[in-house]
């Protein structure tokens, strides 16, 4: 009988973004990948797909319902390894697998970036930080992207039985590649754009983290400026309950014929590769994999200032760290890169070279295979102590 894998994660849309390479290895060790979540949409590499409702957040009563179908699941399939995502994936997973873990099943979490984390509100650290903890009592392995929430799990002497780095989730690079010159001013203009029109990218659901709004605001200083820069084009990709006011942001400034909302795009390979330069505007992130995707591109990364962003970026080597509040030193950057070109590519091939050294998706495949054996083992017999 062939072993069993489950992945569980709060939306079914987050195995198809990052993590259908390890599905896909998963298959070719002949497990059978099950996936639980909430959401209706087909997956390659699936042999079985739960629909349960997980909520975002926590306090939502449809919880209590996705809980006891996710318990069930796992007390009828006997899962081999259980790899849990996202915070109330990880909750849920965690909480329901108690029992399955008695008769070995391995149960690893992956934490896409803690909430509670240098800079976070109190509140974050007085709701999710014990959670976290007592949870890592029913973790097999801990799995981190960033150095800074490693470190956090040992100094806080969380009690998974490992915690392990890695890289985050992979980027392609031969999907996200740089374009040259001739082929970026053809892109530009069949888009509608100026061949010498500098046009920075953003890709990232309108909400409050992600802070769009700084963006806006960088841009109509660019406009303001003595030496007027009008030739800079904002093109942000996604959606999300913050679009329209963003939207009406961009009118109110004056800009809004300068910024271009592009809405949900699965075309990101395309877009990026005839863009000149990366921004991030985020409040909080693990490790973004639209930078790394970006840097693949070999474009420079102007980035506010997170966890996730400082990893990835590293001042005048391929981009620059701004506080997220400072929409002037975000301007500035942008004006340094509009008028000077070869700073630019300079940057960008920077950014190109740490990609492939450290987070493309071989290296980190064969970070995540090094962890997945050591819990591919048969299954113990007979009980054994939950800690």
């Amino acid at each position: 009988m062939s072993k069993k894998i489950l992945l569980c994660a709060t939306v079914d849309y987050h195995f198809r973004a990052f993590h259908l390479p390890y599905m896909k290895w998963f298959k070719e060790q002949g497990w059978e990948v099950h996936i639980a979540a909430n959401g209706d949409m087909d997956l390659p590499y699936v042999d079985a797909k739960f629909n349960i409702p997980i909520q975002r957040s926590p306090f939502k009563r449809m919880n209590k319902k996705a809980y006891a179908e996710l318990k069930s699941i796992i007390d009828e399939n006997g899962y081999d390894i259980i790899h849990c995502h996202t915070p109330m994936g990880g909750v849920l997973a965690r909480i329901a697998a108690r029992e399955a873990r008695r008769y070995g099943t391995k149960v690893i979490y992956t934490a896409h970036g803690f909430h509670f984390c240098k800079g976070a509100p109190f509140i974050n650290w007085m709701l999710y930080y014990p959670l976290e903890k007592i949870l890592s009592y029913w973790t097999d392995c801990l799995i981190t992207i960033n150095e800074e929430d490693y470190k956090l799990a040992i100094d806080h002497r969380f009690r998974a039985r490992r915690i392990e780095h890695v890289h985050g989730v992979g980027v392609d690079t031969e999907r996200f590649r740089p374009m040259n010159e001739t082929k970026k001013h053809e892109l530009k203009m069949k888009a509608g754009y100026s061949s010498g029109d500098i046009l920075l990218f953003y890709a990232a659901e309108f909400n409050q983290n992600k802070n769009q709004q700084l963006l806006i605001h960088a841009l109509s200083l660019l406009n303001n400026d003595v030496n007027n820069v009008n030739n800079v084009k904002l093109l942000l990709a996604g959606e999300g309950p913050l679009k329209e006011q963003c939207i009406e942001l961009a009118r109110g400034l004056g800009v809004a014929d300068q910024v271009d909302f592009l809405g949900y795009r699965k075309d990101i390979e395309r877009l990026l590769p005839m863009c000149d330069v990366a921004v991030a505007s985020s409040l909080r992130e693990g490790l973004p994999l639209n930078l790394m995707e970006a840097m693949a591109c070999a474009l420079p990364i102007i980035a506010s200032s997170n966890r996730g962003h400082r990893e990835l970026v590293h001042n005048d080597d391929n981009g620059w760290i701004v506080d997220p509040n400072d929409s002037e030193a975000m301007a500035a950057k942008v004006k340094l890169l509009a008028h000077h070109k070869d700073l630019r590519l300079k940057l960008g091939k920077s950014g190109r070279e740490m990609v492939e050294s450290r987070y493309a998706i071989h290296s980190v495949l064969d970070e995540k295979r090094m962890i997945y054996s050591l819990f591919m083992d048969k299954k113990v017999e007979g009980m054994w102590e939950i800690q």
